[in-house]
């Protein structure tokens, strides 16, 4: 059993989108034998991409969901119908305590992230963290202090919005 967890940007422009999605399927075949469990936010863009893959390779997804009101102050009217049917298609929904949905409660998610995880994929397009703490660079700095193997998916055409 191989446990993957995800970090990434959520913000990729509409044409990154297939070379993302593509990247991760390929990324993924290799535990397709039944093998993978996925760990994932599900957050517009990598993170619900992943967790799309995971689906698609035969993997268990398990969802963290940072706090108590994520649903509903965070996720946007044009994503809610994907993060309901990865909820529902996930095998654990992790919902922590968090009442609100800020800084802490997303580090508190990233923390889970990390603690179930054999290694990390990072959507990520390697610029280094903002500072403001949570963000994917400070998620891929954690695991490597930690020891987790990270994989980097920024496949040709990948870019963020603005």
């Amino acid at each position: 059993m191989t446990t993957i967890a995800v970090t990434g940007h959520m913000d990729l422009t509409e044409d990154s989108v297939r070379p993302v999605r593509d990247a991760l399927d390929e990324l993924l075949k290799q535990y397709a034998n039944g093998d993978l469990v996925g760990v994932s936010c599900i957050a517009r863009g990598s993170d619900s991409l992943f967790a799309e893959a995971v689906l698609a390779a035969g993997g268990r997804l398990v969802v963290v969901i940072p706090s108590q009101d994520y649903r509903r102050s965070k996720v946007k009217p044009d994503h809610a119908p994907l993060f309901d049917r990865l909820v529902e298609a996930a095998d654990e929904v992790l919902v922590l305590d968090h009442e609100t949905a800020d800084r802490q409660a997303y580090e508190a998610a990233n923390a889970v992230l990390l603690q179930r995880a054999d290694r990390l994929v990072a959507v990520w397009n390697g610029r280094p963290p903002t500072g403001k703490g949570g963000g994917t660079a400070d998620v891929v700095l954690d695991a490597r202090k930690a020891g987790l193997p990270v994989e980097v998916v920024w496949p040709d055409g990948a870019a963020r919005v603005g």
